[in-house]
């Protein structure tokens, strides 16, 4: 546009094509962006606009790239914290990003040195036959019986073999010491149970030991 008459010109234009005047020359983009809008609007904010418009834009596009990076998928970050002594802690925390771009973490899992406990010691095996309980009524199981007059030796002999075999609660008594016994006899017995039922076991056991005609008897003072 002409200063002095008003009158339109184009960009390339020297002189004004109604009053003659020369044109004043505009240079740079900033002046050029400005002559461009006030062809189409009469109204310009000034030329503080197109900075402002560039920082915006630029604003905008760190704002876009933050957002990608903080909600792209991450790899999994393992994380391992100590505790007192006598503890050990792992805290194992897998991190993603996910929509509010807060990571998520598993409970920590205590391990203590002492959480296991030892196995109870097995019972200690018998080494010598037992005596049956003096005054005592009950039932046992019969594996073996020894004629008195071949001695206690050869009794107690037997009495080590059923040990031997795996049998438990192997005692030897004396027949004639008991009414519900014939007399006479060493006898060697597995077990001291209150009833003839409770001898089940002792029986069964007895038999795969190698003794086929055990039985149950009772034995009373």
């Amino acid at each position: 546009m002409c200063p002095r008459c008003g009158s339109a010109s184009a960009p390339n234009h020297e002189y004004c094509l109604e009053c003659g005047l020369r044109l004043p020359t505009v240079r740079g983009l900033i002046p050029r962006l400005g002559v461009a809008w006030r062809r189409r609007l009469p109204w310009y904010p000034g030329d503080w606009l197109w900075p402002t418009l560039l920082f915006l834009g630029l604003a905008a596009a760190g704002a876009a790239a933050a957002i990608y990076v903080s909600t792209r998928p991450g790899k999994p970050q393992t994380l391992v914290a100590t505790s007192p002594p006598g503890q050990t802690v792992r805290v194992v925390a897998t991190t993603r990003a996910t929509s509010t771009g807060a990571p998520t973490a598993t409970a920590p899992t205590n391990v203590s040195p002492s959480s296991t406990t030892p196995a109870a010691p097995p019972p200690p095996k018998q080494t010598r036959p037992l005596a049956w309980p003096s005054g005592r009524r009950g039932y046992t199981v019969v594996l073996a019986s020894v004629p008195t007059a071949r001695g206690k030796p050869a009794a107690r002999e037997q009495a080590r073999k059923a040990i031997g075999a795996g049998l438990t609660d192997v005692g030897i008594l004396d027949s004639s010491d008991y009414s519900s016994l014939h007399p006479g006899y060493y006898v060697i017995f597995t077990g001291v149970r209150d009833s003839e039922a409770a001898t089940a076991p002792d029986r069964r056991a007895a038999q795969t030991g190698g003794y086929a005609e055990a039985y149950s008897r009772q034995i009373t003072p």
